[in-house]
Parts: structure tokens; C-alpha cells; sequence
């Protein structure tokens, strides 16, 4: 197995230790989540670039790369709608994983036409937003759960009401275009007619 796949395996295999530092009441947990999903974000950084340049590309990381992306962040998100303490409803969520599910969709019919379905510019910067604006969350988190800064308690309640939202709804919006685009692009492998 390559170095970018085992990246791609290394990120799959860090979710579950996330989502258990996201949930389990240890001192500096969501400190703990927060290393994890960032280590996991950066090697989704990582893997395709190294994938690329040293000609790596194999059909593993082809289908690994964007499921573990998808995993992850809906995992985040997932959390954040169960979490009393962060303000985000199960509407952003819904759009996100719908976008996700008919993306896959669309890989799985250009893959039965020989096709391979690039990751487009919309869908990087979607994905970059997101993680972004999760790893803010868990920051936001850490900083008023682990280590219980009155000040940044109040901040975050002040960011949690507007700040949060309107981040996870640009990475709302930012997914529904570059889902459009996808749809646009590959229209013809769903055309009714056929």
C-alpha cells in the first residue's frame, strides 16, 4: 500500500477515536477531538497532493479518499446536531449528506462508463470551508469545556448564536453548488431518456 493510501486508511481509522473524545467526559476531551480532526483533515490534505505528484493515483484511493472525507465530516456535523452546547440544526445536515449520497451516486455511474469523477475546485473549497468551520466549533468547545475560560464562555455563546450558524450555512450553501456542478457535469449519465 502506498503513502497516500495509507494516509487515506489513517484518516478512515481516526473517526471512531474522534467520536469518542467528542462523547466521553475525560478532562480536555474536546481538546483531545479537536488534535484528532485536525491530524485527520490534514492528511486529506496530504494524500491526494502526494497521490498526484509522484504519479500514486490507484483506484483504492480514488474510491477511499472522498468516502473517508464524507465519514468524517458528516460524523462532525452528526455530533454537533446531538450537542446541547452548539446551535445547529438537523436542516444543514440533511442538505449535506443528500449532496454527499448523490455525488457518490454519480462517481458509481461514471464509474460503470469508465469515467472517473474528478474532485472540481467547488467541491475542495466545500470541503475545505467545512472542516474548517467544524475544527472552529471544536476550538470554540475546547476553549469553554476543557479549559473553562468565563471569557471565552460568554464569547462563545455570543459566536455559537450567530457566528456558528452562519459558517455551517456557507458550507451549506458552498455543498449545494458544488453539488449543482457535479449534477451539471455528469447530467448525462442520468438522463431519463437513456
Amino acid at each position: 500500500m502506498n503513502l497516500p493510501n495509507k494516509l487515506t486508511l489513517l484518516r478512515v481509522l481516526l473517526i471512531p477515536f474522534f467520536l469518542l473524545f467528542m462523547y466521553i467526559d475525560i478532562p480536555f476531551h474536546y481538546f483531545i477531538a479537536l488534535v484528532i480532526f485536525s491530524a485527520a483533515s490534514i492528511t486529506d490534505a496530504l494524500d491526494g497532493k502526494i497521490a498526484r505528484k509522484r504519479g500514486l493515483v490507484t483506484n483504492f484511493g480514488k474510491f477511499l479518499d472522498p468516502l473517508a472525507d464524507k465519514v468524517l465530516v458528516i460524523a462532525a456535523l452528526t455530533v454537533f446536531v446531538e450537542m446541547d452546547e452548539v446551535r445547529m440544526g438537523a436542516i444543514p445536515l440533511i442538505i449535506i449528506s443528500a449532496r454527499e449520497f448523490m455525488v457518490s451516486g454519480l462517481r458509481l455511474l461514471a464509474a460503470g462508463g469508465g469515467v472517473v469523477v474528478a474532485a472540481g475546485i467547488w467541491g475542495k473549497l466545500k470541503t475545505a470551508f467545512t472542516m474548517v468551520t467544524i475544527i472552529a466549533v471544536i476550538f470554540w468547545l475546547s476553549l469553554c469545556y476543557d479549559l473553562e475560560i468565563s471569557m471565552s464562555c460568554t464569547l462563545f455563546k455570543a459566536v455559537n448564536n450567530v457566528t456558528i450558524p452562519v459558517l455551517i450555512w456557507i458550507s451549506t450553501a458552498l455543498t449545494v453548488i458544488s453539488g449543482a456542478v457535479y449534477l451539471k457535469g455528469y447530467w448525462h449519465l442520468i438522463d431519463s431518456d437513456k
